[in-house]
């Protein structure tokens, strides 16, 4: 690792000082790098049980278009505010989806050879990827290219809807969606038993967590999937993390967390708000072997 890259690349944590029961201690780390997903192999990144991502939507210019915020005050009567016909990201145009698509199959681990006992899945990884209603038959057919043959449609249902200022909709997108997506085996599949629905429901983040990003995902959401697809310890990446709510989601849940965010902007902010242990609250064991993380911070 070189010089600059060693000063953009932050890493909070330690080791997992009480596994969970029957198990072995495993590392926990959280490592936020400001660079590329393209450029993971100057760093030390183990392979992942999971990798998951929400990843540009190519909405280009129209990114506001669903918006209150295209209009001043979010009402249409007061005009089009500095946002209108603007992107929010460069990399809406500059995204690589090849290159996203050959990382996220070569940093997932590989596949078991043994299927999982009876009555428990098997250990194989997955990937989850938040996706825009009109990308998911592209990203079915591109992750089959790259060795994801299955997939799992799954929608957010939300009780509110950003577009409900704009007088020219009415019927509005109240709707979030994303694939599981995995290779051959059932993924780890981790929820006490019991099946899940492929719906879930949109729960916002309160006040303690902090608002960075346009497009940030509720650390509780996040919080349900890492749960149901992964073990305390687990290594989870995200090729595109934005605000860092991945990050937060795995410090309180136990697992180690890489990723990679190239706008210096939220990457400062993630580092300093949303991955500040000062400022992640417990979360209170709900699982099985479930880690304290007061406790993991406090035994460091």
């Amino acid at each position: 690792m070189d010089k600059v890259k060693e000063i953009q690349a932050q890493t909070i944590g330690t080791e997992q000082k009480k596994p969970p029961e029957g198990g072995r201690k495993k590392k926990v780390k959280i490592e936020l790098y400001n660079d590329s997903f393209q450029n993971f192999k100057s760093y030390a990144i183990p392979r992942a049980q999971l990798v998951i991502c929400d990843a540009p939507y190519a909405v280009g210019n129209n990114f506001y278009g669903s918006n209150p915020m295209w209009y001043n005050g979010g009402d249409n009567k007061n005009g089009e505010s500095k946002l209108a016909g603007k992107a929010a990201f460069y990399s809406d145009y500059s995204f690589n989806w090849v290159d996203y698509w050959g990382f996220c199959n070569r940093m997932l681990k590989k596949e078991p050879e043994k299927s999982g006992e009876r009555g428990r899945s098997s250990d194989a990884p997955c990937m989850i990827v938040f996706c825009a209603f009109e990308q998911i038959n592209a990203c079915i057919e591109a992750a089959k290219k790259h060795g994801f043959v299955n997939y799992i449609p799954i929608v957010f249902i939300k009780n509110y809807s950003p577009q409900v200022l704009k007088a020219n909709m009415r019927v509005v997108g109240a709707t979030e969606y994303a694939l599981i997506l995995y290779r051959g085996k059932l993924p780890k599949f981790r929820n006490e038993g019991k099946m899940i629905f492929n719906w879930f429901q949109w729960e916002k983040d309160g006040d303690d967590v902090p608002k960075i990003h346009p497009t940030q995902k509720p650390v509780k959401v996040l919080e349900r999937l890492i749960e149901i697809f992964t073990d305390p310890g687990d290594v989870v990446i995200d090729p595109c993390a934005g605000s860092g709510s991945t990050g937060r989601a795995c410090m309180r849940t136990g697992r180690s967390f890489y990723g990679f965010e190239i706008a210096k902007k939220y990457y400062r902010e993630a580092l300093d708000k949303m991955l500040n242990p000062e400022y992640v609250s417990e979360k209170k064991a709900e699982i099985p072997g479930q880690i304290n993380l007061a406790e993991w911070m406090n035994d460091a």
